[in-house]
Order: C-alpha cells, then sequence, then structure tokens
C-alpha cells in the first residue's frame, strides 16, 4: 500500500502542479503531502479519482447481470473480473494493484493529510466556516473510503463477534511508513462513526451551502452515510432515525415523468435526487460499465421485476446484446455506476423500517410518493398492503427496481441472508453451474495478495 500511495501521489503532482503555485512539493520523507492553506486542502479533497471511487467488486459479484456467453467473459479484461463473476476462491489470479483496495486507500491517505494538518491553521472569523467545512469534509470522506472498504472485504457486522471478527488497517496519518495490521471489525466501525460524528458537528458549524457540489459532503450526506450504514447492520430503529434526520434536509426526487425519451443521459450530475456523488472505479468495465459496455446484459430476472409503466425501465435500460443494458444514470454522462447516496435510497430505508416495526401506513405513503415519480400517470396505481410482511416484502422488491447495479444488492444479499432468507446464487456458463450459497465466506472478498505480503496482513478465508 505504501509503494502505491507513493505512486498515486506522485501522479497527483504531475496532474496539478501547476493548478496550485507551490503546492505538493514532493520531499523524500514519508509525508509527501502538506497542504499548508485552506485552498490546499480543498484541492486535496476535491480529488474525485480517489474520494469518489467505491469498490466495484459487489457490483462485478452480483446477480444483476450476466456475460453474452462464454467467449465473451473469456475476453474480460481482468482475471479478477472473470473470476468474481463466477464466485471463484482466488479472484485475482496473480493481479496486483487492486483499485478496489488501492483507492480508497490513497483518499484516506489525502484525508489524513487534511485532518493532520488543518490545526496548523489559524482559525479566524474571516475563514471560520471555510476551516470547519475542511475538517468536516476529510472526516467524512475518510469515513465513506472505510466504510465501503468495510462492506467489501470484512464480514457482516455481528454484536456478537466484533472482537474477534477482523477488521481494516486503520491508517489514521499521512505517514506512510506506520504499517497498520488489521483491527476488530469493531474497532473499524468504531472509527467510522468517530469520523462521521466529527464532520457532523463541523459541518454544521460550516453553514456553508453545498446542493450544488454532490462531490462535496452535506450534513445529509452524513445521515444518508449512517442510514446505509445502520441498515446494513441490522439496525433498523437506528437506520430509520438517520433516514429521517436526512429526509427532514433532504427529500427533493427526480420526476421520471418530465425526462425526454429517448435520451443517452437522462439526469445532468448535480440533479436534485443525489446527495453525495460516487461511482464504482474503472476496474471492470464487463460488469460495470453503462451504455457502451458490450459484453454482458441485464439478468431477465431483473427486468422481469418492472411493470408496465415503469419509467425506470425505458430511462434506465436500453435494448443491447440480445436483452437490456444499463443506461447512464445519476453520474451524468459519466460511463461507471453510481454508488452514491440519494433520496430514493434513503426513503426505500425509511419504508423498510417502518415495514419491519409493523406500520404500514408510513411505509405506504414513502412507497406511493416514491412510485408518483416513477410511473407514467396513466399506469400508477397507489399501493395497499394488507400485512406488514407484505410491505416489508414489496419494499426489498422496489429496492431491487430503484437500487439495480448500484452495489445495494451485494449488500442485501448478505443482511438478508443474516436474518435467513436462504438466497442462492447460481450462473451458467458453458455447461458448468456456479453457485454460491447463503452467508458463504466468498461474500468476503480477498485483501489482494500484494497487500499481504507487504503489510503481513491476515488474509480472509475463502
Amino acid at each position: 500500500m505504501k509503494n502505491k500511495i507513493i505512486i498515486a501521489t506522485l501522479l497527483f503532482i504531475t496532474m496539478f502542479y501547476g493548478c496550485t503555485k507551490g503546492f505538493l512539493e514532493v520531499k523524500p520523507s514519508s509525508n509527501i503531502v502538506q497542504p499548508k492553506t485552506l485552498d490546499d486542502m480543498y484541492g486535496l479533497l476535491e480529488n474525485v479519482v480517489f474520494f469518489q471511487a467505491s469498490p466495484g467488486l459487489p457490483i462485478a459479484s452480483s446477480d444483476e447481470f450476466e456475460f453474452i456467453d462464454y467467449k465473451t467473459w473469456q475476453s474480460a479484461r481482468k482475471i479478477s473480473e472473470r473470476n468474481a463473476y463466477i464466485w471463484n476462491k482466488d479472484i485475482y489470479g496473480g493481479e496486483t494493484d487492486m483499485q478496489d483496495w488501492s483507492l480508497p486507500y490513497t483518499g484516506i491517505f489525502y484525508a489524513n493529510n487534511v485532518i493532520a494538518n488543518i490545526d496548523k491553521i489559524q482559525v479566524t472569523k474571516e475563514n471560520n466556516n471555510r476551516w470547519m467545512f475542511a475538517k468536516g469534509w476529510a472526516h467524512f470522506n475518510r469515513a465513506y473510503c472505510y466504510y465501503g472498504l468495510a462492506t467489501s472485504f470484512c464480514k457482516n457486522y455481528n454484536e456478537a463477534s466484533l472482537s474477534v471478527d477482523l477488521g481494516l488497517p486503520l491508517k489514521l496519518t499521512p505517514n506512510i511508513d506506520d504499517i497498520k495490521k488489521r483491527s476488530s471489525l469493531g474497532e473499524t466501525y468504531a472509527q467510522i462513526f468517530d469520523d462521521l460524528q466529527i464532520a457532523e458537528e463541523m459541518l454544521i458549524s460550516a453553514k456553508l451551502p453545498t446542493i450544488d457540489k454532490k462531490n462535496r459532503p452535506s450534513l445529509a450526506a452524513v445521515f444518508a452515510l449512517k442510514a446505509r450504514m445502520y441498515l446494513n447492520m441490522r439496525q433498523y430503529t437506528k437506520a430509520e432515525q438517520a433516514a429521517d434526520a436526512c429526509l427532514a434536509l433532504h427529500s427533493s426526487l427526480i420526476d421520471y415523468r418530465t425526462i425526454t425519451l429517448p435520451n443517452a443521459t437522462p439526469f445532468p450530475l448535480a440533479n436534485v435526487e443525489t446527495i453525495y456523488s460516487t461511482i464504482t472505479v474503472s476496474s471492470y468495465p464487463s460488469s460495470t460499465a453503462t451504455t457502451f459496455n458490450t459484453a454482458t446484459r441485464m439478468s431477465p430476472s431483473v427486468i422481469s421485476l418492472y411493470e408496465t409503466g415503469d419509467l425506470r425501465f425505458s430511462i434506465c435500460f436500453i435494448a443491447a446484446n440480445g436483452g437490456f443494458v444499463m443506461n447512464r444514470n445519476y453520474y451524468g454522462s459519466g460511463l461507471y455506476q453510481f454508488t452514491g447516496l440519494a433520496t430514493d435510497e434513503v426513503m426505500l430505508i425509511k419504508a423498510e423500517c417502518a415495514a419491519r416495526r409493523g406500520s404500514i401506513d408510513d411505509a405506504l405513503s414513502l412507497l406511493n410518493k416514491l412510485r408518483t415519480f416513477r410511473f407514467t400517470n396513466a399506469a400508477y396505481r397507489p399501493l395497499s398492503f394488507n400485512s406488514a410482511t407484505e410491505a416489508l416484502n414489496f419494499t426489498l422488491l422496489e429496492r431491487r427496481r430503484e437500487l439495480v447495479m448500484r452495489g445495494a444488492r451485494w449488500q442485501d444479499l448478505k443482511r438478508l441472508n443474516s436474518e435467513g432468507a436462504n438466497i442462492t446464487l447460481t450462473r451458467e456458463l458453458n455447461g458448468t453451474n456456479y453457485t454460491l450459497p447463503p452467508n458463504d465466506r466468498r461474500y468476503i472478498f480477498p485483501i489482494p495478495d500484494d497487500e499481504i505480503s507487504m503489510g503481513g496482513l491476515i488474509q480472509n478465508e475463502r
């Protein structure tokens, strides 16, 4: 990880040195990046390459898509993409520098530089709000990166085994010579929540509007990430409270009825529904690319979920490759899948939690509001449920329709199987059937082999 951070940092220096004179001097020390001003720190935190990339393996391994045929699967650019598709125990097959791991950790390195240096800047009346925001921004980015890593490379959150389950190497300083071993999963989650608490406090104090800058966090983004985390931790009361706090600040929805079709880029990057914008790493183009993907198509089981008049089908998919592929989505004209935070996900978290506590009316209200914006006027029909169980089951299906190819499916499979859903994934490829049973160890991705050898880390069992 150390060498990769150095390389990534030097690349960043090469790309951006001319933009801020005197910034990011190359030094023969472990602390390569030394931001000295708030402008320097904003420049670091604006880096979309490292902060806006989420692990792609959860999508590459999900059951939402399929390769067109065996030959196309064989031609996938990376061994890891082919192996992730069939849930091979050895995903990487000798490949190194896996971006699922390296890019979030480089983002953490930059966040650590801001956190380590911001207290050296004197706070004045003139810079107070920008100072507060920069500190909150850095802590949010670090939390977001660590959570993406934790849900990919660690076991499910389990209160009974937090002290023994392996977490992540927690790098909290920019000193790249300080090699960390894996913490416990409890320590990892505690660190993420500590960062989010600081981010919340700083963003409240900063009072800076960020509504049009989707690569910057907001108070709504803090609560949205907490809602996502608590949902996957199966702490549904806390998830609903966080969702409520988010929706009180940001509840805007895109009205799909206003989108003109056909449309290759239906949503602008800074749309009203996005709270915080990230996409997958670009390591798995066959699995995670959108419109221009020629290797895969959506799984028929996903396509069958959409009803007549559901504009999500018309807007989010286009006919190609003998079926349908994803159209560009929330990330404007970007080519990779959106994995960030948005109003629709938070509403569905709230609806699921309401159904779980037996409130059919609360769940109905949220689902009907969302679907009003997703169906043609002629096709829309208000929902009704006879039981909380029926409401819950429908909400889970609605998550599949609404959050397709956004990374939520993999986490839902892990979460729901932990509760006894008993969902088995199967694929057929060249006459061979591949199976991923519930709660299988292969739901936890292995740490890249070069990280194991360089850092002396304990590998996940597969």
